[in-house]
């Protein structure tokens, strides 16, 4: 099998034999990273110029501001006292993995010391797999709220006393499904759903939705909005908003099978943000190419120190 092709032209590798082969050496990887960050060449953090002196320990000086830096400064990277070869490691086995993988695993698989340090890598890595600027949802898009958790006795309908309440928004792509947005929410009034609407769908899309008050502004927020009622069609909620659904149902498997339930509330988004990582890039044949995006991306987002991440 050969090695996929990025878009910089820096490729990536189709299998773990070509991984270890090409990210062997931390020089290797650090190479690598500069590719994907600057792939029409280095261009300084601090002032923008393109010209600069490529120094010993993987530092660039430039040419206009004299400031020192290197390749991790304002990234995901920034700070870290962990070889690359390691971070790299992490990401390819999270990745590679369909389901993803869970911190006490990936702690038992490489050899962490400690678990909060697994738990810590992976959470922002999760941040990572939030493209910024991404696209809004389009054309038609259904929306549904779900619960995730456990069995709550007493409760019924839309009500919930300990599980998260998750939204959903899906493409309809034909018969199938596009790409999906997933956040979750305080609880289901307009003030909670609409501004979600808001954020992950395009002006002028239509959106369909059941009859939920929490939803009836929106067609004065410029959407077509479609209403489907269960009780006049006789049809099931699944019937109506097949995608939303289908959706929920992959989201609980993932959720009990790789995290079996254990999410605790300040960090749902980090999960969905993974989830939908992996939803919107289910059709990719190349796990090499999901590695590759994920590495694009971690130099795009700004630094996030352990105290950020464990006080959410």
């Amino acid at each position: 099998m050969e090695a996929g092709v990025g878009s910089g032209g820096e490729g990536y590798p189709g299998n773990l034999v070509e991984f270890q082969e090409r990210f062997s050496t931390e020089e290797a990887c650090r190479s690598y990273l500069e590719k994907v960050r600057w792939p029409d060449g280095f261009c300084c953090p601090r002032c923008g110029n393109d010209r600069a002196w490529h120094m010993s320990r993987g530092l660039w000086k430039c040419f206009r501001c004299a400031r020192q830096s290197s390749v991790t400064v304002g990234t995901l990277f920034e700070g870290t006292r962990k070889p690359l070869r390691l971070w790299f490691l992490v990401m390819w086995q999270v990745t590679s993995q369909k389901t993803g993988v869970s911190a006490l695993n990936l702690q038992r698989q490489l050899g962490f010391k400690r678990y909060e340090t697994a738990w810590v890598w992976l959470h922002k890595l999760r941040r990572a797999m939030v493209r910024p600027c991404r696209d809004r949802l389009s054309g038609e898009v259904e929306v549904d709220e779900t619960y995730v958790g456990g069995v709550e006795a007493g409760v019924s309908g839309r009500e919930t006393e300990t599980k998260n309440i998750v939204v959903i928004a899906a493409e309809v792509r034909g018969r199938g499904t596009g790409r999906v947005r997933l956040k979750s929410v305080p609880d289901v009034s307009g003030a909670s759903l609409v501004p979600f609407v808001q954020d992950a769908v395009t002006p002028g899309s239509v959106v369909h939705t059941d009859g939920w008050r929490g939803y009836e502004t929106l067609g004065q927020r410029g959407y077509e909005h479609r209403v489907t009622y269960s009780k006049r069609t006789g049809r099931l909620a699944h019937e109506l908003l097949p995608r939303v659904h289908r959706v929920a149902s992959l989201l609980k498997r993932w959720w009990l099978g790789t995290h079996h339930g254990r999410i605790e509330a300040p960090h749902v988004d980090d999960y969905l943000n993974e989830f939908t990582f992996r939803f919107n890039r289910r059709t990719s044949r190349q796990r090499g190419k999901l590695f590759y995006r994920l590495v694009q991306q971690a130099v795009q987002v700004d630094p996030l120190s352990w105290k950020e991440v464990s006080s959410r």
